[in-house]
Protein backbone atom coordinates (compact mmCIF):
# COMPACT_ATOMS: atom_id res chain seq x y z
CA UNK A 1 0.00 0.00 0.00
CA UNK A 2 1.06 3.60 -0.35
CA UNK A 3 2.37 5.05 2.87
CA UNK A 4 2.61 8.58 1.55
CA UNK A 5 -0.89 9.90 2.16
CA UNK A 6 -0.74 12.50 4.89
CA UNK A 7 3.03 12.40 5.16
CA UNK A 8 4.51 15.82 5.47
CA UNK A 9 8.18 15.38 6.42
CA UNK A 10 10.89 12.87 7.24
CA UNK A 11 13.22 13.85 10.04
CA UNK A 12 16.48 12.16 10.95
CA UNK A 13 17.59 12.11 14.59
CA UNK A 14 20.68 9.95 14.95
CA UNK A 15 19.65 6.39 14.01
CA UNK A 16 15.96 7.16 14.31
CA UNK A 17 13.78 7.93 11.35
CA UNK A 18 10.91 10.15 12.43
CA UNK A 19 7.74 10.49 10.47
CA UNK A 20 5.60 13.50 11.27
CA UNK A 21 2.04 12.79 10.18
CA UNK A 22 -0.52 15.55 10.02
CA UNK A 23 -3.89 15.89 8.35
CA UNK A 24 -3.36 19.57 7.77
CA UNK A 25 0.33 20.09 7.16
CA UNK A 26 2.05 21.16 10.38
CA UNK A 27 4.92 19.13 11.77
CA UNK A 28 4.94 17.51 15.20
CA UNK A 29 7.80 19.78 16.24
CA UNK A 30 5.78 22.86 15.41
CA UNK A 31 2.87 21.49 17.42
CA UNK A 32 5.11 21.01 20.41
CA UNK A 33 6.42 24.56 20.14
CA UNK A 34 2.88 25.92 20.33
CA UNK A 35 1.77 23.66 23.17
CA UNK A 36 -0.02 25.47 25.95
CA UNK A 37 1.39 25.58 29.44
CA UNK A 38 -1.86 24.06 30.74
CA UNK A 39 -1.29 20.57 29.31
CA UNK A 40 1.45 19.08 27.17
CA UNK A 41 0.39 18.29 23.64
CA UNK A 42 -2.77 20.41 23.69
CA UNK A 43 -3.13 23.76 21.94
CA UNK A 44 -6.15 25.78 20.90
CA UNK A 45 -6.37 23.87 17.64
CA UNK A 46 -4.36 20.62 18.00
CA UNK A 47 -3.96 17.48 20.09
CA UNK A 48 -0.56 15.85 19.55
CA UNK A 49 -0.20 12.08 19.95
CA UNK A 50 2.99 10.03 19.78
CA UNK A 51 3.51 6.58 18.32
CA UNK A 52 6.52 4.29 18.17
CA UNK A 53 6.21 1.38 15.75
CA UNK A 54 8.08 -0.56 13.09
CA UNK A 55 7.94 1.58 9.95
CA UNK A 56 10.90 -0.20 8.37
CA UNK A 57 12.38 -3.66 8.85
CA UNK A 58 10.91 -7.16 9.10
CA UNK A 59 7.72 -6.15 10.96
CA UNK A 60 7.11 -2.91 9.05
CA UNK A 61 3.77 -4.03 7.60
CA UNK A 62 2.27 -4.18 11.09
CA UNK A 63 3.46 -0.71 12.06
CA UNK A 64 2.48 0.92 8.79
CA UNK A 65 -0.98 -0.63 8.75
CA UNK A 66 -1.71 0.20 12.40
CA UNK A 67 -0.71 3.79 11.71
CA UNK A 68 -2.65 3.97 8.44
CA UNK A 69 -5.88 2.74 10.03
CA UNK A 70 -5.66 5.20 12.90
CA UNK A 71 -4.81 8.03 10.53
CA UNK A 72 -7.80 7.15 8.35
CA UNK A 73 -10.18 7.77 11.24
CA UNK A 74 -8.36 10.79 12.68
CA UNK A 75 -8.29 12.41 9.23
CA UNK A 76 -12.04 11.87 9.01
CA UNK A 77 -12.57 13.59 12.39
CA UNK A 78 -10.22 16.42 11.44
CA UNK A 79 -12.13 17.06 8.23
CA UNK A 80 -15.22 17.54 10.37
CA UNK A 81 -13.47 20.17 12.48
CA UNK A 82 -11.74 17.94 15.03
CA UNK A 83 -12.73 17.58 18.68
CA UNK A 84 -13.86 20.91 20.14
CA UNK A 85 -12.04 22.60 17.28
CA UNK A 86 -8.80 20.68 17.83
CA UNK A 87 -7.38 18.46 15.11
CA UNK A 88 -5.65 15.22 16.08
CA UNK A 89 -2.04 14.84 14.93
CA UNK A 90 0.23 11.78 15.21
CA UNK A 91 4.00 11.99 15.34
CA UNK A 92 5.20 8.47 14.52
CA UNK A 93 8.79 7.31 15.08
CA UNK A 94 10.38 4.17 13.69
CA UNK A 95 11.57 1.62 16.27
CA UNK A 96 12.20 -1.28 13.81
CA UNK A 97 10.23 -3.51 16.26
CA UNK A 98 13.10 -3.36 18.76
CA UNK A 99 12.83 -2.31 22.43
CA UNK A 100 15.82 0.02 22.75
CA UNK A 101 14.78 2.32 19.89
CA UNK A 102 11.22 2.22 21.26
CA UNK A 103 12.46 3.48 24.63
CA UNK A 104 14.47 6.26 22.96
CA UNK A 105 11.49 7.22 20.84
CA UNK A 106 9.24 7.35 23.88
CA UNK A 107 11.64 9.56 25.78
CA UNK A 108 11.84 11.89 22.78
CA UNK A 109 8.07 12.00 22.31
CA UNK A 110 7.45 12.80 25.98
CA UNK A 111 10.33 15.16 26.71
CA UNK A 112 10.99 16.89 23.38
CA UNK A 113 7.78 16.67 21.36
CA UNK A 114 5.70 16.88 24.56
CA UNK A 115 2.88 14.71 23.28
CA UNK A 116 -0.46 14.58 25.05
CA UNK A 117 -0.71 10.77 24.88
CA UNK A 118 1.02 7.72 23.40
CA UNK A 119 -1.05 5.74 20.93
CA UNK A 120 -0.87 2.52 18.92
CA UNK A 121 2.53 1.09 19.86
CA UNK A 122 3.18 -2.19 18.02
CA UNK A 123 4.76 -5.11 19.85
CA UNK A 124 5.17 -6.58 23.32
CA UNK A 125 8.83 -5.85 24.01
CA UNK A 126 8.60 -2.36 22.50
CA UNK A 127 5.54 -1.56 24.63
CA UNK A 128 7.23 -2.94 27.73
CA UNK A 129 10.24 -0.72 27.08
CA UNK A 130 8.03 2.35 26.73
CA UNK A 131 5.58 1.80 29.55
CA UNK A 132 7.76 2.74 32.57
CA UNK A 133 8.57 6.07 30.90
CA UNK A 134 4.92 6.77 30.15
CA UNK A 135 3.82 5.81 33.64
CA UNK A 136 6.46 7.95 35.33
CA UNK A 137 5.39 10.96 33.25
CA UNK A 138 1.66 10.30 33.71
CA UNK A 139 1.12 9.99 29.95
CA UNK A 140 -1.83 7.85 28.75
CA UNK A 141 -0.72 4.78 26.79
CA UNK A 142 -3.62 3.79 24.56
CA UNK A 143 -4.36 0.87 22.26
CA UNK A 144 -1.03 -1.01 22.01
CA UNK A 145 -0.96 -3.78 19.41
CA UNK A 146 -0.03 -6.54 21.84
CA UNK A 147 -1.85 -9.15 23.89
CA UNK A 148 0.77 -9.69 26.60
CA UNK A 149 -0.58 -10.28 30.08
CA UNK A 150 2.40 -8.41 31.53
CA UNK A 151 0.95 -5.19 30.10
CA UNK A 152 -2.50 -5.96 31.53
CA UNK A 153 -1.75 -7.09 35.06
CA UNK A 154 -1.47 -5.40 37.41
CA UNK A 155 -3.82 -2.75 36.03
CA UNK A 156 -2.03 0.50 35.22
CA UNK A 157 -4.09 3.69 35.48
CA UNK A 158 -2.61 5.06 32.26
CA UNK A 159 -2.84 1.97 30.03
CA UNK A 160 -5.95 1.09 27.99
CA UNK A 161 -6.25 -1.97 25.75
CA UNK A 162 -8.74 -2.18 22.89
CA UNK A 163 -7.94 -5.79 21.92
CA UNK A 164 -8.32 -9.11 23.73
CA UNK A 165 -5.18 -10.59 25.26
CA UNK A 166 -2.97 -13.57 24.50
CA UNK A 167 -4.78 -15.65 27.12
CA UNK A 168 -8.09 -15.23 25.31
CA UNK A 169 -6.54 -16.00 21.91
CA UNK A 170 -4.66 -19.11 22.99
CA UNK A 171 -7.72 -20.41 24.87
CA UNK A 172 -9.76 -19.99 21.67
CA UNK A 173 -7.11 -21.83 19.67
CA UNK A 174 -7.15 -24.70 22.16
CA UNK A 175 -10.96 -24.92 21.93
CA UNK A 176 -10.65 -25.08 18.14
CA UNK A 177 -8.05 -27.85 18.39
CA UNK A 178 -10.28 -29.81 20.76
CA UNK A 179 -13.18 -29.73 18.29
CA UNK A 180 -10.99 -31.34 15.61
CA UNK A 181 -9.86 -34.24 17.78
CA UNK A 182 -6.16 -33.42 17.38
CA UNK A 183 -4.06 -34.35 20.41
CA UNK A 184 -0.36 -33.67 19.84
CA UNK A 185 0.68 -30.06 19.33
CA UNK A 186 4.02 -28.32 18.87
CA UNK A 187 4.48 -24.68 19.82
CA UNK A 188 6.90 -22.60 17.76
CA UNK A 189 7.37 -19.27 19.48
CA UNK A 190 9.53 -16.17 19.36
CA UNK A 191 12.25 -16.45 21.97
CA UNK A 192 11.17 -13.15 23.49
CA UNK A 193 8.49 -11.82 25.83
CA UNK A 194 5.80 -11.93 23.13
CA UNK A 195 6.47 -15.55 22.24
CA UNK A 196 6.82 -16.68 25.84
CA UNK A 197 3.57 -14.91 26.77
CA UNK A 198 1.76 -16.83 24.05
CA UNK A 199 3.30 -20.12 25.13
CA UNK A 200 2.32 -19.46 28.74
CA UNK A 201 -1.22 -18.62 27.64
CA UNK A 202 -1.54 -21.93 25.83
CA UNK A 203 -0.10 -23.83 28.80
CA UNK A 204 -2.57 -22.06 31.09
CA UNK A 205 -5.46 -23.03 28.82
CA UNK A 206 -4.31 -26.65 28.85
CA UNK A 207 -4.19 -26.70 32.67
CA UNK A 208 -7.75 -25.39 32.71
CA UNK A 209 -8.83 -28.31 30.47
CA UNK A 210 -7.10 -31.34 32.01
CA UNK A 211 -9.47 -33.82 30.35
CA UNK A 212 -8.95 -32.49 26.82
CA UNK A 213 -6.32 -35.08 25.95
CA UNK A 214 -4.30 -32.39 24.16
CA UNK A 215 -0.61 -32.24 25.01
CA UNK A 216 2.36 -30.14 23.96
CA UNK A 217 4.93 -32.49 22.46
CA UNK A 218 7.49 -29.84 21.41
CA UNK A 219 8.38 -26.31 22.45
CA UNK A 220 10.67 -24.67 19.90
CA UNK A 221 11.98 -21.12 20.18
CA UNK A 222 12.93 -19.00 17.15
CA UNK A 223 14.91 -15.77 16.99
CA UNK A 224 12.56 -12.78 16.69
CA UNK A 225 12.47 -10.77 13.46
CA UNK A 226 14.41 -13.41 11.50
CA UNK A 227 13.78 -16.39 9.22
CA UNK A 228 16.21 -18.64 11.12
CA UNK A 229 13.95 -21.66 11.62
CA UNK A 230 16.31 -24.62 11.11
CA UNK A 231 16.61 -25.86 14.69
CA UNK A 232 12.94 -25.25 15.45
CA UNK A 233 11.94 -27.09 12.28
CA UNK A 234 14.08 -30.09 13.17
CA UNK A 235 12.68 -30.34 16.69
CA UNK A 236 9.10 -29.91 15.53
CA UNK A 237 9.27 -32.51 12.78
CA UNK A 238 10.95 -34.98 15.12
CA UNK A 239 7.99 -34.71 17.53
CA UNK A 240 5.45 -35.57 14.77
CA UNK A 241 2.73 -33.19 16.01
CA UNK A 242 -0.84 -33.19 14.73
CA UNK A 243 -0.80 -29.39 14.78
CA UNK A 244 1.68 -26.53 15.10
CA UNK A 245 0.75 -23.40 17.05
CA UNK A 246 2.93 -20.44 16.07
CA UNK A 247 3.54 -17.37 18.23
CA UNK A 248 5.60 -15.23 15.87
CA UNK A 249 5.39 -12.53 13.20
CA UNK A 250 4.64 -13.07 9.53
CA UNK A 251 8.17 -13.45 8.13
CA UNK A 252 9.17 -16.17 10.58
CA UNK A 253 5.80 -17.92 10.53
CA UNK A 254 5.62 -17.81 6.74
CA UNK A 255 9.09 -19.29 6.35
CA UNK A 256 8.21 -22.08 8.78
CA UNK A 257 4.92 -22.98 7.07
CA UNK A 258 6.51 -23.11 3.61
CA UNK A 259 9.45 -25.23 4.74
CA UNK A 260 7.26 -27.62 6.72
CA UNK A 261 4.95 -28.16 3.74
CA UNK A 262 7.98 -28.65 1.49
CA UNK A 263 9.11 -31.41 3.84
CA UNK A 264 5.76 -33.14 3.52
CA UNK A 265 4.12 -32.05 6.77
CA UNK A 266 0.34 -32.19 6.40
CA UNK A 267 -0.78 -31.24 9.91
CA UNK A 268 -2.71 -28.13 10.94
CA UNK A 269 -1.12 -24.70 11.49
CA UNK A 270 -2.46 -22.12 13.95
CA UNK A 271 -1.33 -18.52 14.47
CA UNK A 272 -2.33 -15.71 16.83
CA UNK A 273 -3.46 -12.35 15.48
CA UNK A 274 -0.14 -10.56 15.96
CA UNK A 275 1.32 -12.64 13.12
CA UNK A 276 0.06 -10.06 10.60
CA UNK A 277 -2.73 -11.85 8.76
CA UNK A 278 -2.64 -10.35 5.27
CA UNK A 279 1.15 -10.23 5.27
CA UNK A 280 1.29 -13.92 6.20
CA UNK A 281 -1.26 -14.87 3.53
CA UNK A 282 0.78 -13.02 0.93
CA UNK A 283 4.02 -14.64 2.01
CA UNK A 284 2.84 -18.25 2.10
CA UNK A 285 0.74 -18.07 -1.08
CA UNK A 286 -1.02 -21.32 -2.08
CA UNK A 287 1.00 -23.27 0.51
CA UNK A 288 -0.89 -21.40 3.23
CA UNK A 289 -4.25 -22.92 2.36
CA UNK A 290 -5.85 -24.11 5.60
CA UNK A 291 -3.69 -22.05 7.99
CA UNK A 292 -5.92 -20.91 10.89
CA UNK A 293 -5.45 -17.52 12.58
CA UNK A 294 -7.20 -16.23 15.69
CA UNK A 295 -8.44 -12.65 15.39
CA UNK A 296 -9.28 -9.99 17.97
CA UNK A 297 -10.84 -7.53 15.51
CA UNK A 298 -13.84 -7.91 13.20
CA UNK A 299 -13.02 -9.11 9.70
CA UNK A 300 -11.99 -5.95 7.78
CA UNK A 301 -14.14 -6.99 4.83
CA UNK A 302 -17.26 -7.87 6.84
CA UNK A 303 -19.53 -5.00 5.81
CA UNK A 304 -22.42 -6.33 7.90
CA UNK A 305 -20.93 -4.47 10.89
CA UNK A 306 -21.41 -0.67 11.00
CA UNK A 307 -17.81 -0.02 12.10
CA UNK A 308 -16.47 -2.06 9.18
CA UNK A 309 -18.81 -0.30 6.72
CA UNK A 310 -17.52 3.03 7.99
CA UNK A 311 -13.92 1.82 7.67
CA UNK A 312 -14.46 0.56 4.11
CA UNK A 313 -16.33 3.73 3.11
CA UNK A 314 -13.46 5.94 4.29
CA UNK A 315 -10.91 3.72 2.57
CA UNK A 316 -12.86 4.04 -0.67
CA UNK A 317 -13.12 7.80 -0.28
CA UNK A 318 -9.34 7.89 0.10
CA UNK A 319 -8.88 5.78 -3.05
CA UNK A 320 -7.55 2.84 -1.01
CA UNK A 321 -10.50 0.45 -1.18
CA UNK A 322 -8.28 -2.59 -1.75
CA UNK A 323 -6.06 -1.93 1.25
CA UNK A 324 -8.25 -3.28 4.07
CA UNK A 325 -6.22 -5.21 6.60
CA UNK A 326 -6.56 -6.56 10.15
CA UNK A 327 -3.81 -4.34 11.58
CA UNK A 328 -5.30 -1.36 9.77
CA UNK A 329 -8.80 -1.89 11.15
CA UNK A 330 -7.30 -2.31 14.62
CA UNK A 331 -5.74 1.13 14.28
CA UNK A 332 -9.10 2.45 13.05
CA UNK A 333 -11.04 0.93 15.97
CA UNK A 334 -8.46 2.17 18.50
CA UNK A 335 -8.63 5.68 17.02
CA UNK A 336 -12.42 5.67 17.21
CA UNK A 337 -12.38 4.57 20.85
CA UNK A 338 -9.73 7.15 21.73
CA UNK A 339 -11.69 9.91 20.00
CA UNK A 340 -14.78 9.05 22.06
CA UNK A 341 -12.64 9.45 25.16
CA UNK A 342 -11.54 12.90 23.96
CA UNK A 343 -15.18 13.92 23.45
CA UNK A 344 -16.12 12.79 26.94
CA UNK A 345 -13.12 14.56 28.48
CA UNK A 346 -14.53 17.90 27.36
CA UNK A 347 -13.06 21.07 25.94
CA UNK A 348 -10.77 21.77 28.91
CA UNK A 349 -8.64 18.74 28.06
CA UNK A 350 -6.11 17.23 30.45
CA UNK A 351 -4.54 13.80 30.69
CA UNK A 352 -6.33 13.05 33.95
CA UNK A 353 -9.67 14.08 32.47
CA UNK A 354 -9.02 11.78 29.52
CA UNK A 355 -8.32 8.81 31.81
CA UNK A 356 -11.51 9.48 33.79
CA UNK A 357 -13.49 9.86 30.57
CA UNK A 358 -12.18 6.60 29.13
CA UNK A 359 -13.12 4.83 32.35
CA UNK A 360 -16.72 5.94 31.78
CA UNK A 361 -16.98 4.00 28.49
CA UNK A 362 -18.92 1.04 29.82
CA UNK A 363 -20.02 -1.34 27.06
CA UNK A 364 -19.66 1.38 24.45
CA UNK A 365 -20.71 0.30 20.96
CA UNK A 366 -18.28 1.46 18.26
CA UNK A 367 -20.52 -0.05 15.58
CA UNK A 368 -20.76 -3.76 16.26
CA UNK A 369 -17.53 -3.85 18.26
CA UNK A 370 -17.98 -3.23 21.98
CA UNK A 371 -15.36 -1.70 24.28
CA UNK A 372 -15.85 -1.80 28.02
CA UNK A 373 -13.66 0.40 30.20
CA UNK A 374 -14.29 1.06 33.89
CA UNK A 375 -12.09 2.34 36.75
CA UNK A 376 -11.39 -1.31 37.61
CA UNK A 377 -11.01 -2.61 34.05
CA UNK A 378 -8.84 -1.18 31.26
CA UNK A 379 -9.12 -4.20 28.93
CA UNK A 380 -11.75 -3.07 26.46
CA UNK A 381 -12.58 -6.36 24.72
CA UNK A 382 -12.37 -10.12 24.98
CA UNK A 383 -13.60 -10.71 21.43
CA UNK A 384 -11.84 -13.56 19.57
CA UNK A 385 -12.86 -15.43 16.43
CA UNK A 386 -11.09 -17.86 14.13
CA UNK A 387 -10.25 -17.30 10.46
CA UNK A 388 -8.59 -19.43 7.80
CA UNK A 389 -6.53 -18.77 4.68
CA UNK A 390 -8.19 -20.39 1.67
CA UNK A 391 -6.64 -21.78 -1.50
CA UNK A 392 -6.79 -18.35 -3.18
CA UNK A 393 -4.89 -16.66 -0.35
CA UNK A 394 -8.02 -15.00 1.01
CA UNK A 395 -8.70 -14.79 4.74
CA UNK A 396 -12.22 -15.98 5.51
CA UNK A 397 -14.24 -16.47 8.68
Amino acid sequence: MSFQTGVRAWRFAGPLVALAISAFGASGAAMAANTTAAEAGVTADTILLGQSAALTGPAATLGKQMNAGARLYFDHINQQGGIYGRKIVIEALDDYHEPEPAARNTKKLIEESRVFALFGYVGTETSQAALPLATQAGVPFFGPYTGAQSLRQPRNRYVFHVRAGDNEETAAILRQIQTTGLKRIAVVYNDDDYGKAGLEGLERALKASPDSGVQIVAREGVIRNTMEIGDAMQGTMKASPDAVVMISAYRTAGAFVKEAVRRGYNGQFYNVSFVGTQALAKQVGPLGSGVIISQVMPHPGNATLPVVREYLRLLQAAGRQNEFDYASIEGFVAAKAFTEGLRRAGKDLTREKLVTALESMRNFDLGGYIVNFTPENHIGSKFVEMTVINSRGQVIR
